[in-house]
């Protein structure tokens, strides 16, 4: 991100009036290699790919922010890899974790990750550091520390339907699992922290938040979060989570977190009663049945009408619910970001 751009963020989350309202996107692997015509395998092993596909998205949108701005990731296999999880590639397909955990007795042999050695996180860092003066001469900077939250984490090393299940039979190994993962996790973004000076905010992505009740999140997701977002004094405390939100948003704000990306089955105005206006919103254009499959007058009818179903734009960044999906077109995006830009200029 720019420093005007992160000035901006700062201001939205404040509650202070921009004009024209701001338009942002999570981009990573999902959408962005094939977007920029190459490989998902190419855009993870090489640097140079990375780097060019980052700034093809910034050159064709300048109007716009992605966050967290040149996402080193390997996609869902990131953290799982460091607790051991074996790691499966395709040339075009998206990388996938295999479960470790057999049962929840087997938490007792997981032992912590050490982020700086243990499975891609080095590989994360390298490459940040080998493209940040490429990233500074473009006239960005790392601003976030970024990783999968304690419940996406776990749910991987298990399986997810596994790990739902034992929420409920197996409470304590799961709070067993759910600390360890915690702990690894402030380490990791604190050597984020450590090896990017410029890093003011912290991105945790956890749609497994999204399963689980109101009951279970207090006892299996706010103290755990929290004490990840704890990890340092960040400015940009931004959570995502495209699965349902209603249970979860009135607690968030007791986290800290003031950034929320959140998926299609709740309305902008839902989410701003639920959260209490406390936190800023990114959302909630759907993104793969309207921007990535509709037709350009789809978007910008769709995308009028979410604007004016508003009456309080503050504490809001128009976005789609959830991550940039695979297949969105560039004419798509751009009516996107136009059709905002026109009704939110005064």
């Amino acid at each position: 991100m720019t420093e005007q751009q992160w000035e901006t963020l700062l201001a939205v989350i404040k509650g202070e009036k921009v004009t024209p309202l701001p338009t942002g996107f999570i981009i990573d692997s999902p959408w962005l290699p094939n977007w920029a015509g190459y490989s998902i395998l190419d855009y993870f092993a090489n640097g140079d790919v990375w780097f060019k596909a980052n700034m093809q998205a910034i050159d064709a949108f300048p109007q716009t922010m992605f966050l967290p701005g040149f996402w080193s990731e390997y996609g869902m296999c990131t953290e799982p890899s460091a607790f051991g999880a074996i790691c499966t590639w395709e040339e075009n397909e998206f990388p996938f974790a295999k479960p470790i955990l057999r049962s929840a007795n087997d938490v007792e042999r997981l032992e912590l990750p050490n982020p700086r050695k243990d499975g891609m996180l080095p590989f994360m860092i390298k490459r940040l550091q080998q493209m940040q003066p490429q990233i500074e001469n473009a006239g960005h900077k790392i601003r976030f520390a970024v990783a999968r939250g304690p419940l996406n984490i776990a749910s991987f090393l298990m399986g997810a339907s596994e790990f739902l299940m034992a929420l409920k039979t197996d409470r304590e190994k799961m709070e067993q699992l759910l600390t360890l993962i915690s702990d690894f996790l402030v380490g990791w973004l604190q050597y984020q922290k450590e090896c990017f000076l410029s890093i003011d905010g912290i991105l945790l992505l956890d749609d497994i938040v999204g399963f689980i009740s109101r009951r279970d999140f207090q006892q299996f997701g706010l103290a755990y979060l929290k004490k990840v977002y704890d990890s340092f004094d960040a400015s940009v405390k931004f959570f995502h989570n495209d699965a349902p939100c209603k249970a979860s948003a009135p607690l968030l704000a007791e986290v800290g977190i003031n950034l929320l990306n959140f998926g299609v089955q709740h309305t902008l105005s839902e989410m701003q009663a639920w959260a209490d206006n406390k936190i800023t919103l990114l959302g909630n254009l759907p993104p793969r049945d309207v921007l990535a499959s509709g037709t350009p007058q789809e978007v910008k009818t769709k995308t009028t009408t979410m604007i004016e179903a508003l009456t309080d734009t503050r504490r809001i960044i128009f976005s789609c619910g959830g991550g940039m999906p695979p297949g969105a077109p560039t004419e798509n995006i751009q009516v996107f970001l136009d059709t905002v830009a026109e009704l939110t200029r005064s």
